[in-house]
């Protein structure tokens, strides 16, 4: 348990110069990679075939990126590129991102609004959403990622985020097979059955989508 500790203390600390050495960077003299737009062009080659150009794709097992946040995704391409999360393909796209590129993407999907699912076939069903959004609040889910799932920094947006995505996602904190860079999710789900946590991802997945906030005066 202290070397789990002490690995994940040493993601934050490492995750924290990342940010801190891009954020010196963005003062200097921008170079072509830090132009924003570069970036757009980059996502759209090297990411969008399968995260979608809007950050929202059909394919099994991708997550939704639009309306993540830029702490969160740098967090996680960190975490791909130093191979503390196993999934050899964004493993492979991470390995090949220097400092500036883990902020430069990260901040470019930050830009992505929030797109709503497309409607269902079917209504969800009553009993399953009811049951899902009371483990929500027992297991204080919305402590952490709000009262419309929305998030914020380092707390990824996970309402309408794909079901497939958010069992697997929950399923490996559980087991310990998906690591985090702090042990909160572990604790959080570590003693919910893998039934209500199947039930929680269908709620989660199909929480009702939050009004769209008007932009700053």
């Amino acid at each position: 348990m202290k070397k789990v500790s002490l690995l994940l203390a040493q993601a934050v600390a490492a995750i924290s110069m990342v940010i801190a050495l891009s954020s010196a960077a963005a003062q200097g003299t921008p170079s072509a990679q830090s132009v924003p737009g570069t970036y757009a062009q980059r996502y759209a080659a090297l990411c969008a075939s399968c995260h979608g150009a809007n950050g929202r794709s059909d394919m099994a097992g991708t997550p939704v990126l639009a309306g993540q946040h830029s702490f969160y995704a740098i967090t996680q391409l960190f975490l791909f590129r130093e191979g503390r999360r196993d999934n050899p393909a964004m493993t492979a796209v991470a390995k090949t991102m220097n400092d500036a590129d883990l902020r430069g993407f990260s901040d470019y999907i930050a830009t992505l609004p929030a797109v709503p699912a497309p409607p269902a076939a079917t209504p969800p069903d009553a009993a399953r959403m009811t049951r899902g959004q009371a483990l929500a609040q027992e297991h204080r889910c919305v402590i952490c990622h709000g009262a419309d799932l929305s998030g914020g920094q380092q707390v990824p947006r996970i309402g309408q985020q794909h079901e497939d995505y958010l069992q697997l996602t929950l399923h490996g904190f559980r087991t310990g097979k998906r690591p985090g860079y702090t042990q909160a999710m572990g604790e959080a789900v570590g003693r919910i059955s893998p039934e209500d946590l199947d039930t929680l991802a269908y709620y989660v997945a199909r929480f009702p989508s939050a009004p769209a906030k008007p932009p700053p005066k």
